[in-house]
């Protein structure tokens, strides 16, 4: 069971960092060529909101912005 449980974890970590990718190159792609571009339109909106979002809500927003970056360095130092 332990096991299962690791190759669980190792594989969701591998495809949260293929998603992270593809949320760069939707990035970069929007910057370069425009929201006209399919499949990759609106990232660069959809990240905004968000930060908006977070920023509206103050000191909450700032605490769901800090436990966001902690569990993605915490995996980044175990894996």
């Amino acid at each position: 069971m332990m096991h299962f449980l690791e190759e669980l974890k190792k594989w969701l970590g591998e495809v949260t960092e293929i998603f992270l990718l593809l949320i760069a190159i939707g990035i970069a792609v929007e910057i370069l060529f425009g929201s006209a571009v399919p499949f990759f339109g609106g990232i660069v909106g959809n990240l905004t909101a968000l930060l908006n979002t977070l920023g509206q809500n103050g000191l909450v927003g700032l605490i769901a912005l800090s436990i966001i970056l902690w569990l993605f360095y915490r995996k980044k130092a175990v894996a």
